[in-house]
C-alpha cells in the first residue's frame, strides 16, 4: 500500500512536470502591440503620464504586471474609478482584447523623473506581464493637451 502510494504520487508528478514543460512550448504565449504611445510633456520633475493601447492578439488572457524605464525608478500603473485614481498591481489584457490606457482612465505614473522630457523626445518603456514576454514601446512626447484617442463617446459640439 505504502510502495503504491509512492508509486502514484511519483506517476503524478512526472505528469506534472510534462505538462508544465509541453505547456510552455506546445501553447502560444500572449502576442502583446502596442499602439498610440505617447506622454503629455510634463510640468515638473515630479511626476507624468504615459498612455497607450496594448493589443492582445492571442487567445490567452494576460495581465499587464508592471513597467521600467529609464526616465523613472518609479513607475506605477493606475487606474481610475469613481474619478479617483488609485495604484493597482496588475491589469487585465482579455484574449483576443485590449487594455487601454487613456486620459481619464488607466494610465502608467512615472513618479521623480530623472529629467523633464520635451515635445518631440521619446520616452523608452519596457512592459512587464504576467505571461508574455517584457515588450519594448516608445512614448512620443507630446503637447500637454495631446490626446491619441478620440472619445468612445460622441461630445456633442455644436457648430
Amino acid at each position: 500500500m505504502n510502495a503504491r502510494t509512492t508509486r502514484t504520487f511519483a506517476a503524478a508528478l512526472s505528469l506534472t512536470a510534462a505538462l508544465a514543460i509541453s505547456g510552455c512550448s506546445g501553447e502560444a504565449e500572449p502576442k502583446m502591440t502596442v499602439s498610440g504611445a505617447f506622454m503629455p510633456q510634463p510640468v515638473n520633475d515630479k511626476m507624468a503620464g504615459g498612455f497607450l493601447v496594448i493589443k492582445n492578439g492571442s487567445g490567452t488572457a494576460d495581465k499587464l504586471t508592471g513597467a521600467t524605464s529609464s526616465l523613472s525608478d518609479d513607475l506605477q500603473i493606475h487606474e481610475t474609478k469613481d474619478q479617483k485614481m488609485q495604484q493597482v498591481q496588475s491589469m487585465d489584457v482579455p484574449a483576443n482584447g485590449e487594455l487601454r490606457l487613456e486620459r481619464g482612465g488607466s494610465h502608467i505614473m512615472f513618479m521623480g523623473l530623472k529629467s523633464t522630457p520635451k515635445i518631440g523626445d521619446k520616452v523608452t518603456v519596457e512592459l512587464r506581464f504576467e505571461k508574455a514576454g517584457p515588450v519594448k514601446v516608445e512614448l512620443d512626447v507630446k503637447d500637454r493637451t495631446y490626446n491619441a484617442q478620440a472619445p468612445s463617446t460622441a461630445s456633442g459640439h455644436a457648430h
